[in-house]
Order: structure tokens, then C-alpha cells, then sequence
């Protein structure tokens, strides 16, 4: 059960250092501090922050499946440069308390609010890639958009549960065979994933760098987590509460860029913008094109 308004674990780690994700993921160094913050009696999520707080809207970016804060390594330097940046190691990934409860977007979700609050986040931008699509949305479900300026989701839709079994058979049946080859052997699966997922060379130690991380999440853990996020509860309904101007942005190769056309067309201030030459992780393959199209967005919010 959440605990309302902890503070800041003790154990906070701050220290100025410069952000290395991993060689080639970012171009420039930026200041940062690592935080552990306390969302519920034995949960402490990591953090890490860099850039002012005034007087651009923060800046929170939370990744995708089993993978970490690190992925989001370029963007954390480039825009840390002019404003606030938050990214998030959400529970049971990265850093973060490995906890067999709560593995869900609801419960996560609730870890961002108190995140958020602890961290006096005023007015900020949501940017959920992948699994964090559904994070953001059952935020906004949960706690409304009082203190959101926009919402940016990155190559996923949201949602619709139980009933994706009956509307798509053939995607659920495909998604629980790959959750079968996850468990058999967790680091040649969590290997090709990265591959799938990044249309770019990468070198050893970078694919190495970005397997290890992800393989901090325990595998049964992890297939609980996809589990909840594809089947678990319909969180389309809450697409209605999007009333902040909303980006979408989506991968030219996406196997669901149809879904997302239609998802970014139903919302009173949505906008689709679509990446060519990028798998689902299009923030690491076209940095520059990524951080152009957030950029511009965050013009129109600030």
C-alpha cells in the first residue's frame, strides 16, 4: 500500500558527475544527481536529475520494459541544458527495489505521483516510451493533468486488456510465446530484444551495457510486468481525461502505427508525428530527429 508524502530516503545518494549511459548515447556531459525517493514502506525508486528548474516545465522520461534510465542518456544531456530532467528507474528496474508487488502501470504510476510531489516537479511534460505509455496513461487516469503541461508517447498505444486476447488472438498468442522464450534463457532473449528494438550498430559494449540493465529485473518479475501491461486492465478509457496538448510519435515500421494514428486523431490536442529509419527505440536511433520534434513540442508547452 502507498504511503502518502515520505520523504526522500536517507539514503539518498547526490553527487555531481558526468552522465556516461553507455559511449555513443549521448553527446554531451551534464551535471546530475542521483536520488533514491521512498514511495512505499520497503520501495525506493531511482532517479536521477540534472538541469534548472526554472523557469521551463520539467522534463520526466520514463522507459520501457526491464530497461532503465540510462536508455534515455542522449535526451537526459541535451535537454538538461535548458531545463529540468527527470528519468526514472521505475520499480523492479535499474536501480530501483526489486518487489514482487505492485509490477503494474497503476502501481507505478502511484510511484510518480509521489516522485513528482517529493520532488516539487511543478508544471512538467510526461514522456513514456514502450511499457511507460501505459505508466503516463494510468497516471493521468489516476491523478488527472492538474500538473501536466503536455504528454508525449512514444511507439505504443495504450492499452486494452483482457480484451486484446479476444480482439487480436493472434498478437496475444505471439506475445506469450516470446514470454516463453524469455523465461527458458533471460540474457539471449533479453540480447535479441535489444536488436529488434534498435535498428542501429551497436557496439559490444553498448549492447552488452544495455542487456546487463535490463537484466537487473528478475525474469519472473518481468513477465508479470508485460503481463499487466498487455493484459491487465483497459486503460482506454482514460484517454478521455487527455486534455493537454499531446504528442505522438511513432515508428514508420511500428506494427502498431495504424493504432496510433487513430489513437493521436481521437484526442482534442493530439498531434502524430511518424520516424522513418527507426525500430521501437526511435530516441536511439534518430537522436537528432527525436530531440527536434521534443523540442519544438516543448516550445509550445512552455
Amino acid at each position: 500500500m502507498l504511503i502518502p508524502n515520505l520523504a526522500i530516503a536517507v539514503s539518498a545518494v547526490t553527487a555531481l558527475v558526468a552522465w556516461s549511459p553507455g559511449h555513443s548515447f549521448s553527446r554531451t556531459e551534464a551535471v546530475q544527481r542521483d536520488l533514491f525517493i521512498q514511495t512505499s514502506s520497503h520501495v525506493k525508486i531511482h532517479v536521477r536529475i540534472a538541469g534548472a528548474e526554472q523557469p521551463r516545465h520539467t522534463l520526466i522520461l520514463i522507459p520501457g520494459w526491464r530497461l532503465t534510465a540510462s536508455i534515455w542518456g542522449e535526451q537526459f544531456a541535451y535537454f538538461s541544458k535548458e531545463r529540468r530532467v527527470i528519468v526514472v528507474d521505475p520499480r523492479s528496474q535499474g536501480d530501483s527495489t526489486k518487489t514482487a508487488e505492485g509490477d503494474t502501470p497503476e502501481q507505478r504510476a502511484r510511484d510518480l505521483n509521489v516522485i513528482m510531489r517529493q520532488l516539487s516537479a511543478g508544471p512538467t511534460v510526461l514522456v513514456g516510451w514502450s511499457q511507460g505509455v501505459q505508466d503516463v496513461t494510468s497516471y493521468i487516469d489516476q491523478f488527472g493533468t492538474k500538473s501536466l503541461a503536455g504528454i508525449v508517447l512514444v511507439d505504443s498505444t495504450v492499452s486494452r486488456g483482457a480484451d486484446a486476447i479476444l480482439e487480436a488472438p493472434q498478437f496475444a498468442a505471439r506475445q506469450l510465446g516470446l514470454l516463453a522464450l524469455y523465461a527458458d534463457d533471460p540474457a539471449a532473449y533479453t540480447r535479441g530484444m535489444m536488436r529488434a528494438i534498435i535498428k542501429k550498430p551497436l557496439s559490444p559494449a553498448d549492447l552488452d551495457d544495455l542487456v546487463a540493465a535490463a537484466l537487473k529485473t528478475p525474469t519472473a518479475i518481468g513477465e508479470a510486468m508485460l503481463v499487466a501491461d498487455l493484459f491487465g486492465i483497459d486503460r482506454t478509457p482514460a484517454l478521455a481525461k487527455f486534455d493537454r496538448p499531446t504528442l505522438v510519435i511513432a515508428s514508420a515500421s511500428s506494427a502498431e502505427l495504424e493504432a496510433q494514428k487513430v489513437m493521436a486523431a481521437s484526442l482534442p490536442q493530439g498531434h502524430l508525428e511518424i520516424m522513418q529509419d527507426a525500430g521501437h527505440a526511435v530516441f536511439v536511433d534518430q537522436p537528432d530527429q527525436f530531440d527536434r520534434l521534443l523540442a519544438a513540442f516543448l516550445s509550445r508547452t512552455d
